[in-house]
């Protein structure tokens, strides 16, 4: 019996020193603390539409530069 008394004071002594030295732990962060909400901006669809003429140039290919 003496040494589980003997080890409940260890270990309520290393808590202390635990709490002593750490303190307690921040509190925790709630999900709509980390959320951010925007407006969706409507579509700009002027600008990103598909111009078939024009695509050609924003891909690399080796055929194309040599003129095959």
């Amino acid at each position: 019996m003496e040494t589980e008394s003997s080890l409940d004071a260890a270990a309520a002594a290393v808590a202390a020193a635990r709490h002593a030295r750490f303190g307690r732990l921040p509190d925790r962060i709630q999900f709509h603390e980390m959320v951010e909400e925007k407006v969706a901006e409507p579509n700009a669809s002027g600008i990103a539409s598909y111009n078939p003429e024009g695509s050609w140039n924003h891909f690399s290919c080796l055929a194309l530069d040599l003129g095959l």
